[in-house]
């Protein structure tokens, strides 16, 4: 959830999401993800599928830059 965006990932989004980072798990040797795999995974996933509001776009946000906050902004669980 960010004030700067418009549209956020649909659904199809967090499915791409969820099966890149079960990839680069498989790649990387195991058989489980990681919030860090997911975290390294997700402006590349998402950046093209949100929409900023003009008024963000504007003032110079990025999707990738709000994308990079949202993903800062949730606790790893532990």
């Amino acid at each position: 959830d960010s004030p700067s965006l418009q549209l956020g990932a649909s659904p199809r989004g967090a499915t791409a999401l969820l099966r890149t980072s079960r990839a680069w798990a498989w790649l990387s040797g195991r058989d489980y993800v990681t919030p860090d795999d997911v975290k390294a995974l997700a402006r590349a996933t998402l950046r093209h599928r949100i929409s900023l509001r003009p008024e963000a776009e504007l003032e110079g946000a990025t999707s990738a830059g709000v994308l990079d906050g949202v993903l800062a902004s949730v606790p790893v669980p532990r």
